[in-house]
């Protein structure tokens, strides 16, 4: 073979498995793949109709007036960066408030939320953004319409910041990683539980991430001394971080962490194999955010080289007028009928993308591929790329989702390997992957670490924390034009 197969030899463990894989030369591979348990209703979702019928008879239905004044304006879209490239820009989106619903609160009730609103601070989050001052008056006036909306309004603004983050979208720099849960969790819905069940406290515990780094943040804050400014002041904002991701990433996934150039398979809540990877150069090749599915993987990739080299660089010209050495190159060079120049590398193992990429598509054109310049796997810091995630050992990761999700055997994903010849695999059972940005937290060590803020994203998100809270509004991911980038040198 022209590369090991498994550098890593531990094996896949989850709570059950799919059995043992054969062997594969040149040494052994021992893998139990799991098949997770079906994951449990989620406890936080909108009540049942028999609940909300409930309630409807108690209190009346729930409302939705105007949102009310906050110290701060409600954002507006951030302009698209300069470049020099052709964007495609994002359809165009009205931004307005999150209308905030109204229910009735009992004195226990509002009380409960009073406490809980003062023990958000062991959250990463400020107290005072949810008015606890004007819920004390309101609770000293007694139950009534003016209970009613602060109350509301205190409680729904900690559950949005809570499940979605605190940090405005303008500040999210690149982030288009589109958080489910406040579709499967709605405010809504929330506000009727905690109100129809007397259950306050948990209803706002139930929306914290359940990733292990969440856990890890918020026990350093707790373990930070107050004058530790700059890093306690780090880690709320890495806490946020995770809230802008869904609360469950899964029970399988893949997660990279940009600044610390390293890729996890992880599965039940467990990383079990980690690779070294190579991100996007800072600048316009910064690698964007996003929360997308692997759906293909393909064995022996041809790359389309993009026209800023065949043209801007003059490579198509010198090509077509030297075809023995296009050949040479492993390039198939096309004149098509417009006169332009089509270069396409072909499978090889000095194909740009190596002999593996995981298909993830999205508008970004941004995927994890091997490479055959596995050296800059050795530096320290590796942001060499534009901006797709060059990935070690990415032959390894490919065949793992092709047996996990195509039901491939061992035998034949090696095979197809071994075959160098193009063949992409659909995954029948697709899977989470995670663009992240995290630059406190914990390594693949599990030590709590710093990662260097390589793209210059932590900035915004600070300054958003030193200002009062702002309105949340309908926007969901960043307005950035999206700059597309099929180029993995």
């Amino acid at each position: 073979m022209a590369a090991p197969l498994l550098a890593q030899n531990q094996p896949i463990e989850g709570k059950q498995g799919l059995g043992k894989l054969p062997n594969v030369r040149p040494a052994s591979m021992q893998i139990k793949l799991p098949v997770p348990a079906e994951a449990p209703a989620n406890p936080a979702s909108s009540a049942p109709a028999k609940v909300e019928a409930k309630a409807e008879a108690k209190a009346g239905p729930l409302t939705t007036p105007t949102p009310a004044a906050t110290p701060a304006p409600a954002p507006t879209a951030s302009p698209a960066p300069a470049s020099t490239t052709a964007p495609s820009s994002p359809p165009t989106m009205v931004i307005v408030p999150n209308p905030v619903p109204v229910a009735h609160w009992t004195l226990a009730d509002a009380k409960e939320l009073l406490a809980a609103i003062r023990g958000l601070a062991a959250e990463g989050l400020y107290p005072a953004d949810y008015q606890p001052a004007a819920l004390q008056a309101a609770i000293a006036a007694g139950e009534g319409e003016a209970l009613d909306q602060q109350a509301s309004r205190s409680f729904a603004w900690a559950v949005e910041d809570l499940r979605d983050g605190r940090t405005p979208m303008p500040a999210r720099v690149q982030w288009f990683a589109v958080d489910p849960d406040q579709d499967d969790m709605t405010t809504e819905g929330l506000l009727e539980r905690a109100t129809t069940n007397h259950d306050v406290h948990a209803t706002l515990d139930s929306l914290t991430p359940t990733y292990p780094d969440y856990q890890a943040l918020k026990d350093a804050l707790a373990a930070t001394p107050k004058a530790q400014v700059k890093l306690r002041e780090s880690i709320r904002i890495n806490m946020d971080r995770w809230r802008w991701l869904p609360r469950d990433l899964g029970q399988i996934y893949l997660i990279t962490n940009v600044p610390e150039f390293q890729l996890r398979l992880t599965v039940n809540g467990k990383a079990i194999r980690t690779y070294r990877t190579v991100v996007g150069k800072p600048g316009k090749t910064a690698t964007p955010q996003l929360a997308e599915k692997v759906e293909a993987v393909v064995f022996n990739p041809t790359w389309t080289v993009p026209q800023s080299i065949v043209v801007g660089e003059g490579l198509g010209e010198k090509l077509i007028g030297n075809p023995a050495s296009a050949l040479k190159q492993g390039y198939k060079v096309t004149r098509l009928g417009d006169g332009s120049i089509s270069v396409v590398q072909q499978p090889g193992d000095n194909n740009s993308l190596g002999r593996m990429k995981i298909d993830m598509p999205n508008p970004h054109a941004i995927y994890l591929h091997d490479t055959p310049a596995k050296a800059l796997f050795n530096a320290n810091v590796r942001a060499f790329s534009h901006g797709c995630i060059r990935t070690e050992r990415a032959v390894e990761l490919g065949m793992t989702m092709a047996i996990l999700g195509a039901g491939m055997s061992q035998e034949e994903a090696v095979g197809l390997f071994e075959a160098k010849k193009y063949r992409r695999v659909v995954m029948t059972r697709t899977f989470p992957v995670y663009l992240t940005y995290v630059t406190y937290g914990t390594d693949i060590t599990g030590k709590m670490t710093a990662f260097a803020d390589i793209y210059g994203r932590d900035a915004p998100v600070a300054e958003s924390f030193r200002q009062p809270r702002q309105i949340h509004t309908t926007q969901r991911a960043s307005t950035e034009a999206v700059i597309k980038l099929d180029n993995p040198l």
